[in-house]
């Protein structure tokens, strides 16, 4: 209690400091007590110790969750250095749907470097992939970890001892061994051989050639069958029997794109059969993730996926890719111009949830919830009486962000910095809200019908450790503080 009563009068003395001299107009907000932070500290002081005192779990807790489908080890290299070692010159970018040879890859490499923008794709042969990651394997600084959303966002859950998780996936020998032991894996999932990916990172800054990255990010490719295939789906719909979870989070439907669409398009459709054996009172949350094919995420939006899960993740190419898909809003935009636009992300993810998701309460469709993150900013967007604790979730999925990418267990102020807007509009058109964010009660929140956001900003770590998994360990940690309320029947 005396902590407590401590810590608000201290960061009581900020009121002052931050806003002193600039009168803004500060939002209205939910259910959140008002804490200030210490003069002299700065912005990002402010808005961690803020998340500190406001992040709470909520009052009812997941206690088991069931996570598929995808699982590989990843080899993570420096993208500029195994290129360099497989004797490839730099030049111009271009990005290719799926990789055949060293210059389809350093052509994509480039491309994206080039933006400082993730992204994924298919390696189709086989045999140069092989060469590929056995000279990554070998280069000096390359590190093994677990790798594939399913496999990351059950090793996040597994932070908390108070969750049980089962994974299913395609687990090799050296995956089970880097698993942490609260996984479960059932003995169907198990398989001699595991499945690299290969995960080329640069860092903000980096040069190759005429190329220069503007900020820290990564490229991945992998010749992935099992994963690219689904293949531990049905095993994983058939694990949740016995195992009754109150939470499923499934990943990996990206990993099929690479198979061409007669593959793609009959095992997406095998895929809605078994998903829809998992009771309709077990959430469903969907880890979208690098995609380039419109007609394949055309089918996940309308004919098949989207409807009949509660909830979804990802991230500001995904957002776009989706809308451009489906003919939504700022469809025509090629790709964000820098920090994307608040008003125009919020455009998109109302368009989602009125056009595929449970807006009105005849709609058949299950999903209510987007959890969406970028660099400077995370969203989330609920549809009103579905979901509680979304301030403690989103803001926690930003902490993470922020703690993560320093590979550290809490945020340090001084190695992280605001790149998020202080001022934004609700909205890319009118009508629209001029919102001002407090970094002391750092969640802006707004409604547009029947549709809650709540945005936090990201204290973008200076000098990242690791990227890959990021957007992985984002949407576990605001799942873990989200709560699903109980629906009364009409």
């Amino acid at each position: 209690m005396w902590r407590k009563a401590s810590a608000a009068v201290l960061l009581a003395l900020a009121v002052g400091y931050f806003y002193s001299d600039r009168p803004e107009q500060v939002l209205q907000y939910i259910g959140l007590p008002v804490f200030r932070a210490p003069p002299g500290d700065g912005l990002e002081h402010a808005i961690s110790a803020a998340w500190e005192a406001l992040i709470t779990l909520p009052s009812r807790q997941w206690s088991k969750v069931a996570v598929g489908v995808n699982a590989c080890v990843d080899v993570v290299v420096s993208g500029v250095g195994l290129l360099q070692a497989l004797a490839v010159d730099p030049g111009a970018g271009r990005d290719h749907e799926v990789l055949h040879s060293k210059e389809d890859l350093r052509e994509a490499f480039i491309h994206f470097m080039e933006r400082g923008a993730a992204a994924e794709r298919f390696f189709s042969n086989e045999e140069v992939f092989q060469r590929i990651a056995r000279a990554a394997a070998e280069y000096p600084g390359a590190k093994l970890y677990v790798g594939g959303n399913a496999a990351l966002i059950g090793q996040k859950l597994a932070t908390y001892p108070e969750l049980t998780i089962l994974l299913c996936g395609p687990v090799g020998p050296k995956l089970h061994e880097l698993l942490d032991e609260q996984i479960h894996v059932p003995p169907e999932s198990l398989q001699e051989m595991d499945e690299f990916h290969l995960i080329l990172e640069y860092k903000a800054g980096e040069r190759w050639g005429s190329s220069q990255a503007p900020q820290a990010n990564r490229f991945i490719f992998s010749h992935d069958v099992s994963n690219g295939g689904m293949s531990s789906l049905e095993t994983f719909v058939a694990s949740l029997e016995e195992f009754q979870p109150e939470l499923v989070v499934l990943s990996g439907l990206h990993m099929m794109e690479g198979q061409g669409r007669e593959l793609w398009d009959g095992r997406l459709k095998q895929a809605v059969v078994a998903l829809a054996d998992i009771p309709k009172d077990i959430p469903i949350h969907l880890e979208l993730a690098s995609m380039t094919d419109k007609d394949f995420m055309n089918s996940i939006m309308q004919e098949q996926v989207m409807p009949i899960v509660s909830s979804i993740g990802l991230n500001e190419q995904e957002l776009l890719f989706l809308s451009q898909a489906g003919g939504g809003p700022h469809a025509a935009l090629p790709a964000w111009r820098g920090i994307p636009d608040v008003g125009q992300v919020s455009d998109i993810l109302l368009w989602i949830l009125d056009r595929h998701g449970r807006v009105e309460p005849s709609s058949e469709s299950e999903l209510t919830r987007i959890h969406f993150h970028t660099l400077a900013y995370h969203v989330l967007a609920t549809v009103d009486g579905y979901w509680g604790n979304q301030a403690g979730a989103v803001m926690a999925g930003a902490r993470v962000a922020s703690s993560q990418a320093c590979g550290l267990q809490v945020v340090d102020p001084s190695k992280v910095e605001l790149k998020a807007p202080l001022e934004f509009y609700s909205s890319h058109s009118e009508p629209r809200e001029r919102l001002s964010l407090d970094p002391t009660e750092p969640v802006a929140v707004w409604r547009r019908g029947n549709v809650t956001f709540h945005f936090t900003p990201v204290l973008v770590c200076k000098h990242p450790l690791r990227t890959v998994g990021l957007g992985d360990a984002i949407s576990a940690e605001g799942l873990v503080y989200s709560e699903l309320k109980i629906q009364q029947p009409f």
